[in-house]
């Protein structure tokens, strides 16, 4: 990730309001084209697939000690109980977040975006 990224919270982001569709929408970075775009200009993005991975923590071992693993074995992460875990979007960061039960099934709460500069 470049140095000139920056992290904004969910909190400091806000959604505009549902009347306000169809109004221009300002870049991310305050730049543009010139252009004026509006949110129906979005409509043609919204149908695309993306892979979307959240990534609870990573490890490395041996292939001899990966295939010793039994059913129950635990393989220890590099983070800790409560540390944030990584959203991905087309192996891109783009947001950190916990992990959170709905009903019986396992979700992830985004509670960071991150912003990342253009390349």
């Amino acid at each position: 990730m470049a140095d000139d990224d920056e992290n904004l919270t969910l909190d400091e982001i806000e959604a505009p309001p549902a009347e306000e569709e169809g109004k221009p929408i300002l870049a991310a970075d305050g730049q543009g084209d010139g252009d004026i775009h509006t949110a129906t200009d979005l409509k043609a993005v919204y149908d695309i697939p993306v892979q979307v991975s959240a990534v609870l923590g990573k490890t490395r071992m041996e292939v001899s000690h990966l295939l010793k693993l039994g059913r129950g074995a635990v393989i220890e992460l590099d983070r800790k109980v409560g540390e944030a875990i990584d959203i991905y979007v087309n192996n891109r960061l783009v947001a950190r977040g916990e992990v959170v039960v709905v009903e019986d099934r396992l979700g992830v709460t985004m509670t960071e975006i991150i912003k990342a500069g253009r390349t």
